[in-house]
């Protein structure tokens, strides 16, 4: 079956930076373009990044242009989100997503802490 799991969350200082991997499964992972989500405190689930299957094209919320980068290993099954110069706003809990003929699926998520 089809398994997201995410993982590299933690606590980091304002101005740091931290990595975040997808790790993928029961699915053909390089025929299908990935997105990170993120959801924080009392907030709804909002896009964060995408990129399409073989890499060669993105996109990102306003928010956080500049500053995130989605990258793609399709020889590891695996998705990534590098994110620099946090802000404390960026706190909240990372998911990635697959959407396969229409079927949305999520992992369970890791959580970025930005704090002093």
């Amino acid at each position: 079956q089809v398994q997201l799991v995410e993982s590299g969350g933690g606590l980091v200082q304002p101005g740091g930076s931290l990595r975040l991997s997808c790790a993928a499964s029961g699915f053909t992972f390089r025929y299908y373009g990935m997105t990170w989500y993120r959801q924080a405190p009392g907030k709804e689930r909002e896009f964060v990044a995408g990129i399409t299957s073989a890499g060669s094209n993105t996109s990102y919320a306003d928010d956080v242009k500049g500053r995130f980068t989605i990258s793609r290993d399709n020889a590891k099954n695996t998705v990534y989100l590098q994110m620099n110069s946090l802000k404390p706003e960026d706190t909240a809990v990372y998911y990635c997503r697959a959407n396969l003929y229409g079927v949305d699926y999520w992992g369970k998520g890791t959580l970025v802490t930005v704090s002093s």
